[in-house]
């Protein structure tokens, strides 16, 4: 986990380090949650990113065929 110190600027933002940046796979555009408790605040990406959903499908294909569903079981209806 990288520990970095920034500043607030005059218009309330703050820079995310680039190391930080990295070991989150944030890009720019990136949507983020703020949650803050009197000194502490946290941000989340709340948006998944190409990767996770990747990561996400591919999770979802190994299910299916380790449980032998096809693709016509999932499209008969359609």
């Amino acid at each position: 986990m990288e520990i970095s110190i920034t500043k607030l600027s005059s218009k309330g933002q703050v820079v995310i380090p680039l190391e930080i940046r990295k070991e989150a796979n944030l890009d720019e555009g990136d949507k983020l949650l703020a949650y803050g408790n009197k000194d502490t605040i946290v941000l989340k990406r709340i948006e998944p990113s190409a990767k996770e959903f990747e990561k996400l499908a591919a999770f979802g294909r190994r299910f299916a065929k380790k449980k032998g569903i096809k693709k016509g079981d999932v499209l008969k209806n359609d």
